[in-house]
C-alpha cells in the first residue's frame, strides 16, 4: 500500500460535473487508498471543467484547478487522462475527445452516442498515438460488459449478443406489469421518479439501446461500428392489454437489443442488429429483470450462455465503471478499444432478416363490425402464416375499436410481413398492427 502511494500518480482532468462527474470525484476521494493499491499508483484529480462554474454541485471542488475552456484540458502538461462526461455525440464532447487523443493523452468516456457515431475515428486516433480509449461506462452503467466481452469472452466466437440495455424502458414495462396502468400514465410516473428524462425520446424510441448495441456488436463480433444499420422500434405503442395478454401466455414484454452474425448469399458474414420490444418467456433469464436494471446475454461457442446483470445507470454504478477504466490505464493496460485493431475490424454488410424463423405476437386495432376477423385470417393464410391461437378480442383502451390479438407458429419473418402488406389500406384496421417477436428460453 505504501509503495503504491509513493508511486507517480495518474493525473486526471474531469470534464462534466453532472451526476456521473460528481460520482467519480466522490468515489476517488472515498476509496483513494484502495484505488492506489489496486492501480499500483494514486489516482489524482488535478483539474475539473463544466459549462457553469457557479452551479452548486454538493461537493467541494476547491482543491482542483477549474478550467473554463474545456478544450484547453487536452493540452495541459499536468494531465495524463481526460475523463469526458459532457455528453452528446457532437460538439464540445467530440472536440474534447479528438483533442485529447491527438495530444497522446488517454481518454475515458461514458458517452455512448459519441462512441456509436465516432468510435472508429476515435479508436484510429488512439491507436496511432498509443493512447488508451476506454468506455466501459458507455454501455450498461456499472455492469462490466465491455470488459467482459473484450477480455472475458475473447477465446470464444460469439454467436449472439442480446439483452436489456435501457433502464427507462425496462422500468416502464415492468411498472405496467405490476400496476396495470397504460403507457402514458406510467411514463409520467417514471419522469416524476427520475427514471425518465423530461424529453424521453432517445430512451422510449430505442435510440439509446441502439447506441449501446452497436458498440457491443463491434466488440463481440470484430465488426466495424455500424449504428446506421441498427433496426430500431421503441415501446410507445405497447398497451396495458398487451402486457396483460403476454402474462396470460407466460411471457413478459421487454425491449430487447439483439445482434448476431450469419453468412450472407455472398458467403461473407452479415451483421443483424435490432432493438425492438419482444415477448420474453418467463423461464428466460431476462424475464425477471425489472425496474431500471440492465442485463446482457452473450452466447459463445465454448463458454455457452453468459449473463451480465446489474444497475444500468446512476451515479454510483456509472462512476464505478469510469474508475475501473482509470485503474486499467494506471496499470498500463491499454489494448485495442474494440478488442482488435481498427484495421482488422470487418466491414459486415447488414443482414436481411426475412428468412429467419420466429413466432410472433400480433395485435390489431380494428373496426367493431362483422367480417373483420375473417379478413385478417385470410391475409395470414394467403401469406403462409400459421396461426397458433387467436388470443383475445377486447375493447381498445381508447375509442370504439376492438383489439384482436394472435400468436403465430414459428415461420419466416417475411411471411408475417407479407400478410401485413396484404392488409395495408384496409378500412377494417384503424391503426397499424403491433408486431412483437417471441423470445423463448
Amino acid at each position: 500500500m505504501a509503495e503504491a502511494a509513493n508511486a507517480k500518480p495518474l493525473r486526471l482532468a474531469i470534464a462534466g460535473l453532472g451526476t456521473v462527474g460528481r460520482g467519480v470525484i466522490r468515489l476517488i476521494e472515498t476509496n483513494h487508498d484502495l484505488l492506489a493499491a489496486r492501480a499500483g499508483r494514486p489516482l489524482e484529480i488535478v483539474a475539473v471543467a463544466a459549462r457553469d462554474r457557479s452551479r452548486e454541485r454538493g461537493i467541494d471542488l476547491s482543491s482542483y484547478d477549474w478550467v473554463d475552456d474545456l478544450d484547453a484540458i487536452a493540452s495541459r502538461d499536468d494531465v495524463d487522462v481526460v475523463v469526458e462526461l459532457v455528453g452528446g455525440s457532437e460538439g464540445t464532447a467530440l472536440s474534447l475527445a479528438q483533442a485529447t487523443l491527438e495530444n497522446g493523452k488517454a481518454l475515458v468516456t461514458a458517452n455512448k452516442a459519441m462512441i456509436a457515431h465516432h468510435g472508429i475515428a476515435l479508436a484510429t486516433a488512439a491507436e496511432a498515438r498509443g493512447a488508451a480509449l476506454k468506455f466501459e461506462a458507455a454501455v450498461a452503467g456499472g455492469i462490466p460488459v465491455v470488459k467482459g466481452l473484450r477480455e472475458g469472452t475473447s477465446a470464444n466466437a460469439l454467436e449472439r449478443i442480446y439483452g436489456i440495455l435501457n433502464g427507462t424502458c425496462n422500468y416502464i414495462l415492468s411498472a405496467m406489469e405490476s400496476s396495470g396502468a397504460g403507457f402514458d400514465e406510467t411514463l409520467k410516473e417514471a419522469q416524476r421518479l427520475g427514471y425518465a428524462e423530461a424529453d424521453p425520446g432517445f430512451d422510449i424510441e430505442g435510440t439509446d439501446a441502439a447506441h449501446k448495441l452497436a458498440i457491443l456488436a463491434a466488440i463481440g463480433f470484430g465488426a466495424r461500428l455500424d449504428f446506421d444499420s441498427v433496426r430500431v422500434s421503441g415501446i410507445t405503442r405497447i398497451q396495458a392489454a398487451d402486457i396483460a395478454q403476454a402474462d396470460v401466455l407466460g411471457f413478459v414484454i421487454r425491449l430487447i437489443a439483439m445482434a448476431d452474425v450469419e453468412p450472407g448469399a455472398d458467403g461473407k458474414p452479415h451483421l443483424l442488429q435490432r432493438v425492438r420490444p419482444c415477448l420474453v418467456s418467463k423461464d428466460h433469464p431476462l424475464a425477471p429483470v425489472d425496474g431500471p436494471t440492465n442485463a446482457v446475454v452473450a452466447e459463445g461457442n465454448f463458454s455457452g450462455r453468459l449473463l451480465f446483470q446489474g444497475a444500468g445507470a446512476g451515479e454510483g454504478p456509472t462512476a464505478s465503471a469510469v474508475v475501473a477504466d482509470l485503474i486499467d490505464i494506471a496499470r498500463d493496460e491499454v489494448g485495442a478499444p474494440f478488442s482488435i485493431p481498427v484495421a482488422q475490424l470487418a466491414a459486415m454488410p447488414p443482414a436481411e432478416p426475412g428468412d429467419r424463423m420466429e413466432s410472433t405476437y400480433l395485435r390489431f386495432t380494428v373496426a367493431d363490425r362483422p367480417g373483420v376477423l375473417a379478413e385478417i385470417t385470410a391475409a395470414m393464410r394467403d401469406a403462409g402464416v400459421s396461426i397458433e391461437s387467436l388470443i383475445q378480442t377486447a375493447r381498445a383502451e381508447e375509442g370504439g375499436e376492438v383489439l384482436v390479438a394472435m400468436v403465430t407458429h414459428e415461420g419466416p419473418e417475411q411471411s408475417v410481413a407479407r400478410a401485413l402488406e396484404l392488409l395495408e389500406g384496409s378500412d377494417s384496421l384503424t391503426a397499424p398492427p403491433l408486431v412483437l417477436p417471441i423470445l423463448r428460453a
